[in-house]
């Protein structure tokens, strides 16, 4: 199955350490979406936004993969799953549920992301516009 990641997944170490399965495939941009963190976890999340970009990376990952993830992102606590088409696949990536007010991640955390942009390379600045929200 194709997963899209956006926040610390991209980083191809720990995803490999979290899902052993997983094969980058290459980046990819969510059209009609916008990147942000929220929540206690200070993580990040995806909103819909028109005229807007989620740069992300494509990974297959496998079943037992997939529930490795589900418990990773406290599915479906925290977040659900939204699905999409890429070249007539089904997509799956994760969405909070529950849409608190931007909370600046913490540094461990979006050190891990900034090497996941590296790691696939993503367009640094979709994350610094993340984190530099307008109020």
């Amino acid at each position: 199955m194709l997963y899209f990641a956006y926040g610390s997944n991209l980083n191809h170490f720990q995803m490999k350490r979290r899902c052993k399965d997983s094969i980058f495939i290459k980046k990819f941009e969510l059209k009609g979406y916008k990147l942000n963190f929220r929540s206690k976890y200070r993580a990040a999340d995806i909103e819909k936004k028109k005229n807007s970009i989620v740069p992300g990376g494509l990974f297959e990952i496998s079943k037992s993969d997939e529930k490795k993830l589900d418990v990773y992102e406290d599915f479906p606590k925290l977040y659900t799953k939204i699905y999409f088409k890429y070249y007539n696949k089904k997509v799956m990536t994760y969405i909070m549920n529950h849409k608190s007010d931007f909370r600046y991640p913490t540094e461990r955390y979006l050190n891990i992301v900034k090497k996941g942009y590296k790691d696939c390379g993503l367009d640094k600045s979709f994350l610094l516009k993340a984190l530099n929200p307008i109020k």
